[in-house]
């Protein structure tokens, strides 16, 4: 894995869902992520910063001011950035065509990848009936996960003294509660047709927490994930391929390099 001197560069990276501002995000895993990684252009493919669990109570540690630092870094050292808002950050929405410091923001995107093909880049809120129809309803839920995380961050203390690997509580109930997974592909299929209307050849999203990529819809569906619990982001190699970097996995995968690496006791008495 590259180092924080070596970073991998990538034509894009899309990276969405951070909730800077709330206890849930995971920014140290980020700020390790953003230092393995430089492009030559960013989305950040809204909820940057949670406005609403702000207004209810101010949490702004240093590890979320390094993200944005690290953020701005690679701005000076030439990266385009374009931040498009979600419902979470929906204050910067009063500011969509403005550029801010090289922050380019904008309610959507048409991207256009390095094969020639056309991607629509967009939060995704705007296609979530619950959201635009119900906010209570929203900030209802919203409380829900909330308490959901708070008893994933304990059961995954109980797992680590075990041994065991991060075991996300609310990915495991999206993909088998009937009423998620029926939610989750009507969002899918709204957005895919929002890419067809817009003529692109896919659609680059964030907004559910759910990380995936498939063409089901007759177009590329291109989730990016988010950085509360699944660590996850999306990434588009100098030949126009995406890639879905689960960030966490690829930790997973550099520890066990790392300690393959260290000579057991035996091997050093010999």
């Amino acid at each position: 894995m590259a180092q924080d001197s070596d970073p991998i560069r990538v034509r894009t990276l899309f990276l969405s869902d951070l909730h800077l501002g709330t206890r849930g995000c995971q920014a140290g895993a980020l700020l390790d992520f953003l230092k393995a990684y430089d492009a030559d252009t960013i989305y950040l493919v809204g909820d940057i910063v949670d406005g609403w669990k702000l207004k209810s109570g101010w949490y702004w540690p240093q590890a979320h001011n390094d993200v944005v630092q690290k953020l701005l870094r690679k701005v000076r050292k030439g990266a385009r950035l374009i931040y498009l808002p979600g419902n979470h950050d929906e204050f910067l929405r009063d500011y969509l065509g403005v550029n801010l410091g090289g922050i380019e923001l904008a309610d959507y995107a048409l991207h256009e990848a390095a094969d020639g093909k056309r991607y629509l880049v967009i939060h995704g809120d705007q296609f979530d009936l619950v959201v635009r129809h119900a906010r209570w309803l929203a900030l209802l839920g919203d409380g829900a996960y909330t308490a959901a995380l708070f008893v994933n961050t304990h059961l995954n203390m109980i797992r680590r003294r075990l041994g065991l690997t991060y075991w996300s509580l609310s990915s495991w109930a999206k993909l088998r509660v009937k009423n998620a997974v029926n939610y989750i592909s009507r969002f899918e299929e709204l957005l895919a047709a929002e890419a067809a209307r817009h003529e692109a050849n896919g659609v680059i999203c964030g907004h559910i927490h759910h990380a995936v990529m498939h063409d089901q819809f007759g177009v590329a569906y291109v989730n990016t994930g988010d950085w509360v619990e699944s660590c996850t982001a999306v990434v588009e190699h100098y030949d126009g391929s995406f890639q879905l970097v689960r960030w966490t996995d690829v930790q997973l995968e550099r520890a066990a390099e790392q300690s393959a690496d260290v000579p057991k006791l035996s091997e050093r008495a010999a």
